[in-house]
């Protein structure tokens, strides 16, 4: 299970640099559906890492927003983390969500957010 949970780590990590590097360019070079894409993948591995290190059962059709709850009934203080502004997290991942720069840096944002939750926190 270690293993697997830091592989999910790396690759959420590898997803929000990503993200980052795309966000960061001029904004007549931001491609937001790649910043999208990226943070929502980044999410959902976080998440799914902090489960599985957990020793908890994932399912194939989990949502950013199933995770998410599962990860709440872990550790309380992860209700910190703010999921409102995510408007696909309780859909499977696509593009229909990615498409205005305020979404796109929301997702982001929330990516952030639970890396620095998890960093703080030792997790990862």
């Amino acid at each position: 299970m270690k293993a697997r949970s830091e592989a999910f780590f790396k690759e959420a990590s590898k997803k929000l640099k990503s993200a980052k590097e795309e966000l960061f360019k001029p904004a007549e070079d931001i491609v937001s559906y790649s910043v999208c894409k990226n943070a929502q993948f980044a999410i959902e591995n976080f998440l799914k890492g902090y489960l599985t290190k957990s020793n908890v059962e994932l399912q194939p059709d989990e949502t950013i927003a199933s995770l998410y709850d599962k990860c709440v009934s872990i550790d309380k203080d992860f209700a910190s983390i703010d999921l409102n502004t995510i408007g696909c997290k309780n859909h499977a991942i696509d593009s229909r969500y990615c498409s205005d720069i305020n979404t796109v840096s929301a997702c982001f944002d929330t990516a952030d957010s639970i890396d620095t939750y998890f960093r703080k926190n030792k997790i990862v």
